[in-house]
């Protein structure tokens, strides 16, 4: 029996065979508290997170951090992975099956925290769960999700913090749709 987030990632690191394995510097595990209320899920490690094996620790991930301040968060009492677990080369969207050759370590990860909801970031995170949604419409809007694999069924759709960084006006939706995550605490 699996007892823990370290044991479910070097299981799923070993039996991975996805291509940008081969090109990653090393795979991006989730990070943060494996009983935390909160996950936040982006899309795939950046040119940073590659390099120091973390998720979100770049420029988006000072802003994810300011945006958890904002609604009186710590990184820490919050879980945050990637869909995919290795960064794509030069940074492209991963290809569909390089996300289907991760997506069940995702859902194993998910269902050993347990969270009581499943943030979103960005559009690609979001189409995972909602292939047919669209993040202007339904962003800091709570998804119930069907698939009967994941255990919890609450998901938050955001915009992506990098959206912010591009996109002054996107700073302001972002903040107020994050204070819609306190309903969950």
């Amino acid at each position: 029996m699996i007892e823990s987030l370290t044991e479910i990632n070097k299981k799923w690191h070993r039996k991975n065979k996805c291509e940008i394995k081969k090109t990653a510097t090393q795979p991006v595990f989730g990070s943060g508290n494996p009983k935390a209320k909160i996950v936040f899920i982006g899309e795939a490690p950046g040119k940073d997170e590659d390099f120091q094996g973390k998720p979100f620790i770049g420029r988006s991930g000072k802003f994810l951090d300011e945006m958890l301040e904002s609604v009186k968060l710590k990184r820490e009492n919050v879980y945050i992975t990637n869909v995919v677990k290795y960064r794509p080369p030069n940074n492209r969207d991963p290809k569909p099956e390089e996300i289907k050759e991760c997506l069940p370590w995702l859902i194993e990860e998910l269902n050993f925290i347990k969270p009581k909801v499943i943030v979103t970031l960005g559009r690609h995170a979001m189409n995972i769960f909602f292939p047919k949604a669209k993040i202007s419409e339904v962003h800091g809007k709570v998804l119930e999700n069907k698939n009967q694999e994941i255990k919890c069924n609450k998901f938050l759709a955001l915009y992506h913090p990098a959206a912010a960084l591009y996109n002054g006006s996107m700073k302001k939706t972002l903040e107020k749709d994050f204070k819609k995550l306190k309903k969950f605490l």
